[in-house]
């Protein structure tokens, strides 16, 4: 015999509330379906505290209708009425995981060229000269971005004083964070502070993928891509699956920083990288007492690797006291107008009577 809805219905009159009226005079019952010997439908509660407390109400009603002649099976669902629905927020933004196929080396739209900034060892000031010549091209008119791409180590949020996390309005889209004229984005931006990042080579090349294909970067003149320090995952991956315009390689005179800085150059060059030119960092010390001169980490090092190499050298900055206390403040020196902030004005000015930014 085929269970019909009147059965359901009639089965469902004995299931009385606590003022002895039925579910079924409640209207509690929603959605019913038989499907040959299934019945399914739904206990609708006009509040979510009420359908907690009917949860014996629904063990009494499918029990009832399991007593119907023919079915093998009832379902049982309890709802309740809740406030309206909020509009669904965005989803969430994860950056990190293996990089999308691509058919070969792109370029982000309105991106007009691509510099790395590279160096062959940490503590060059590397992430120090990227900031400062970022914010340099930006004094003199271009339209500049900058790519923290130091995924282990990301300073750029610190030196730009810069702490929020961009926003995305579909979990895929990034958009980027302003500051000090400059267009920017760092894996910094997402992670808690002092966070690490415990990541193998996959997820920082799919991190790096997300960073320059999914950032909405806007018409730029140049985006500066501040690279980690050595020859790992990072930079394989840029010269490789990017359409860069070339490399810029950072290094102190100190022959044991050549030493890893002609790596680097020797990595660029297998990967047919084109040099830009070379900076040398902390190229001396001026004493603010006296005015000496003082070349801590020897003299010339880097002009001569450039003159070997036969590329440029495109500037020698010294140490300075002030650039390292504006890094940590969050105001590049290159924003203000001092001795140093003129030496970075130099190499962007040479940067784009050349064509390269």
């Amino acid at each position: 015999m085929s269970v019909t809805k009147h059965d359901v219905i009639a089965a469902l009159e004995r299931v009385k509330l606590p003022d002895g009226r039925s579910l079924i005079a409640h209207d509690l019952m929603r959605a019913l379906t038989i499907e040959g010997a299934v019945v399914r439908f739904v206990i609708e509660a006009p509040s979510a505290e009420v359908a907690h407390a009917m949860a014996p109400l629904r063990d009494a009603a499918e029990k009832v209708v399991m007593e119907i002649d023919g079915v093998t099976q009832a379902t049982v669902a309890l709802t309740a009425h809740g406030p309206a629905a909020k509009p669904a927020a965005p989803p969430s933004l994860k950056i990190g995981g293996h990089p999308k196929p691509q058919d070969g080396p792109t370029k982000p739209s309105g991106v007009k060229r691509i510099i790395a900034i590279g160096s062959g060892k940490g503590g060059v000031g590397k992430s120090t000269v990227s900031t400062n010549l970022a914010v340099a091209l930006a004094k003199q008119g271009r339209k500049v971005g900058l790519l923290d791409a130091d995924i282990y180590g990301p300073s750029i949020p610190r030196m730009m004083g810069v702490n929020k996390k961009p926003a995305s309005p579909d979990g895929k889209t990034i958009i980027p964070l302003q500051a000090h004229g400059v267009t920017l984005m760092s894996i910094g931006f997402m992670m808690e502070e002092g966070k690490a990042v415990v990541w193998r080579g996959p997820m920082l090349m799919g991190a790096l993928q997300q960073m320059l294909g999914q950032v909405e970067w806007g018409e730029l003149d140049v985006l500066l891509v501040d690279l980690p320090p050595g020859t790992g995952d990072v930079q394989l991956t840029l010269c490789t699956k990017s359409e860069l315009t070339g490399t810029i390689v950072v290094s102190t005179p100190q022959d044991v920083a050549l030493i890893d800085a002609r790596k680097a150059l020797d990595m660029f060059a297998t990967l047919k990288t084109p040099v830009l030119g070379l900076i040398e960092n902390m190229s001396l010390f001026v004493c603010p007492d006296c005015g000496a001169e003082h070349q801590i980490f020897g003299q010339g090092g880097v002009a001569a690797e450039a003159a070997k190499l036969d590329v440029p050298l495109l500037g020698a900055l010294p140490i300075d006291l002030e650039t390292r206390l504006a890094g940590d403040g969050g105001t590049p020196i290159a924003a203000g107008d001092g001795p140093m902030a003129q030496a970075y004005a130099r190499i962007a000015e040479g940067l784009i009577k050349g064509g390269m930014a």
